[in-house]
């Protein structure tokens, strides 16, 4: 009993501010506290009860809005290895080649100044890195499909992920993941990009 209580509450839910914008994911618990504090209303229940004590059963939340408003700042997508792929969809910024064994590449290497940030860091095949080497890609006659730039966090991309594995989440979070999907072509396009 215990055991499948505590995978209940390790669950994930789903919070949305007051005007349904999704804010963030968090423990099924801190859901749960949140609902029966009186912050948030429960949207959407989880498939198996949270028990209490003396055999209660409680809702397990799945998707909850909160009462009021919450005024948070606009949401930056770290700089890691997977997003740098994930940006570039998985594709060699040189020789466009998909998926493989991909590396991180410095497009101004680092020896000549070069940073460690989004507008630096690019997808390349092992093959096109080793080509580069130390050098810039003029230097190296190489050419970068687009220039890198820094993703723009929205709600789509922060939350896509959740769509396959939580299948109540989709009412909630379709429209901002369409959105993300139908602004990519234009975001590629100011990129320079196809």
């Amino acid at each position: 009993m215990v055991t499948q209580v505590t995978q209940v509450v390790q669950q994930s839910a789903l919070v949305l501010n007051q005007n349904y914008e999704p804010l963030n994911v968090c423990s099924v618990r801190r859901a749960f506290v949140l609902v029966f504090r009186g912050k948030a209303e429960l949207l959407a229940e989880g498939d198996e009860p949270i028990h209490g004590v003396d055999a209660v059963r409680f809702t397990s939340p799945s998707v909850i809005r909160l009462r009021d408003f919450v005024r948070r700042p606009l949401p930056h997508v770290r700089l890691t290895r997977r997003e740098v792929f994930a940006r570039d969809n998985n594709r060699c910024q040189y020789c466009n080649r998909q998926g493989g064994d991909l590396t991180l590449d410095h497009v101004i290497p680092r020896r000549l100044g070069g940073r460690h940030e989004w507008e630096n860091l690019v997808a390349a095949c092992r093959g096109c890195n080793h080509r580069k080497g130390g050098r810039t890609p003029s230097d190296a006659r190489m050419r970068l499909r687009r220039k890198p730039l820094r993703p723009v966090a929205t709600p789509g991309m922060l939350f896509a992920r959740y769509m396959d594995h939580y299948v109540k989440w989709r009412p909630f979070l379709r429209g901002w993941v369409e959105r993300r999907r139908r602004g990519r072509p234009a975001e590629a396009a100011a990129a320079g990009g196809d």
